[in-house]
């Protein structure tokens, strides 16, 4: 299968999984509007993804994906099933443990994250209660990145891209049948989400199991202690712990970006966390249909390029994936910036979600567009160090972005509130970027192909086009005033969407740029 059509397979499958979350949110906005509890389950269901980030397609994978490609090439398929074995017995224990303190630990833990909910003690007192019930959560998900990654090396690439709609399913689930039960009960009718995070960690564990056992990599997971000795001292586990180090940091750097950014929204007005998520929501769909599809392809094979030593097959790949990105992401910048509010309209604008959220929400959105190429092109930049086992250095870009982002943050949430959060990391993922390519360039790791120039004026020439419809059609439409039309509001943003992306692809193709043949990898 060829490149493109594996993130192609990616990128269909993740569209799922985004309009299945899309669905969820919109009942979740509808039912519960934006709040002191609704910041109370956002605040909550961070704390377990935050470690998620450390120990599943975080830090985890970024080292583990990289040795097991390697293993691969270089030694076969025994080898790197005792590899896998290994691994997923140290990576049960540790999540096991990790569980068991973060269930205890879970008053610091909001506190720590979201200290400003204890101006409303109620809502405090859930998020407790419902990090609780949650964190268990890292460790169905953690081992369901491992097995992504394995089945990604083996280039099966279906089963883990839509594995994350059953997360969002049980979750519907819990919004429809688990808020009336536990309302008709006297249980505040909340908790029931995190019954459905539970229930969807559990489902996407379970759904890896038969595609690693049909390729013979079902990891055997040791249960005894000398087991866990035996696993940690095989020297390919100690190669993924050492590996690790590096990108925990790089990964914990950003985490502690989202606590400190979480931590100054639970401070500002009560529905800043919320309004945040529902721009985080909308952002995802490019970063995950972009950005996510591209690393996930583009590991294993920077990695296997590596092992193989063929730095032009190396090169070749990040040139291919830094000219999608630009093709794909800038437009889809263009996009955040002059069409927020409408798309917020038609997403989260029910209920009890009032036309005051959906502006302070398509603020936010605003935010994460500035910073959206740089978001996905961390993607396919990022790899690139990772294929070479170079862990350090985006580590240490990170921590220099996270004093920038902060820093950015003093000057700017003063002027724009919760938004200006979320401009912050989109203004530092562009640094982030630029830092890691220039790092690539240097080392003569990547040798951009010719033309580059001129393709980059032609998509910025394509996407300021597509902006000025885009404008035109924002204020065209009374887009908060048709709320009790949905069909009619989202039939019309779909037809502005589609209008616009036509205009885009009919203008860069007529500026020249070759669509085939840059699709052809």
């Amino acid at each position: 299968m060829s490149l493109l059509k594996s993130a192609s397979t990616i990128s269909l499958l993740t569209l799922a999984s985004r309009v299945a979350g899309l669905i969820r949110d919109q009942l979740f906005a509808a039912t519960f509007g934006a709040n002191a509890l609704t910041d109370a389950f956002y605040v909550a269901f961070r704390i377990p993804n935050l470690f998620r980030r450390l120990f599943g397609e975080g830090a985890f994978s970024q080292a583990f994906v990289p040795v097991l490609a390697a293993s691969k090439t270089k030694h076969g398929l025994e080898p790197t099933k005792q590899l896998i074995d290994s691994v997923a017995t140290v990576l049960t224990w540790v999540l096991l443990l990790t569980s068991v303190i973060g269930v205890i630990g879970a008053p610091l833990l909001v506190w720590g994250m979201a200290g400003g909910l204890q101006q409303e003690p109620a809502a405090y007192e859930v998020a407790v209660t419902m990090t609780r019930w949650m964190f268990p959560y890292i460790l169905f998900i953690s081992l369901v990145s491992m097995a992504s990654g394995i089945l990604n090396t083996w280039r099966v690439f279906a089963v883990p891209a839509a594995t994350p709609v059953l997360l969002n399913i049980a979750m519907i689930a819990a919004t429809l049948w688990g808020t009336p039960w536990f309302r008709a009960h006297g249980i505040e009718p909340i908790y029931a989400q995190a019954l459905g995070v539970m229930l969807g960690g559990v489902l996407q564990l379970a759904v890896q199991v038969p595609a690693l056992r049909r390729l013979g990599l079902f990891p055997k997971i040791g249960a005894s202690w000398s087991a866990l000795r035996t696993a940690w001292r095989d020297p390919a586990t100690q190669n993924v712990a050492k590996l690790m180090l590096p990108a925990l940091l790089g990964v914990g750097v950003a985490q502690i970006s989202i606590f400190i950014n979480t931590q100054i929204a639970s401070r500002l007005a009560p529905g800043s966390v919320s309004w945040i998520s529902g721009a985080d929501r909308l952002m995802e769909f490019p970063t995950a249909l972009l950005g996510v599809a591209l690393g996930v392809v583009l590991m294993p094979q920077l990695a296997g390029a590596k092992a193989a030593n063929d730095p032009l097959q190396y090169s070749a790949m990040l040139d291919w994936g830094l000219r999608l990105v630009v093709l794909l992401a800038i437009p889809c910048s263009v996009a955040l910036l002059t069409f927020a509010q409408p798309m917020v309209a038609v997403i989260f604008h029910y209920g009890k979600f009032g036309e005051y959220d959906v502006a302070q929400t398509a603020y936010a959105l605003m935010g994460w567009g500035v910073g959206l190429v740089g978001i996905v092109a961390i993607k396919v930049l990022a790899p690139g160090y990772y294929a070479s086992h170079n862990m350090r250095t985006p580590a240490l870009i990170a921590v220099a972005v996270l004093v920038i982002t902060q820093l950015l943050n003093l000057l700017l949430v003063p002027v724009f509130q919760h938004a200006a959060l979320t401009l912050s990391v989109g203004l530092g993922a562009l640094v982030n970027a630029t830092w890691l390519l220039i790092g690539l360039l240097k080392r003569g790791s990547y040798k951009p192909a010719p033309g580059w120039w001129v393709y980059l004026l032609q998509v910025i020439a394509g996407s300021a086009l597509m902006a000025i419809f885009l404008m035109w059609a924002a204020n065209q439409v009374p887009w908060t005033q048709l709320q009790g039309q949905s069909l009619k509001r989202a039939g019309l943003l779909a037809l502005i969407l589609s209008a616009a992306a036509a205009t885009y692809f009919i203008a860069i193709m007529a500026a020249g740029v070759k669509l085939r043949k840059l699709l052809r990898h």
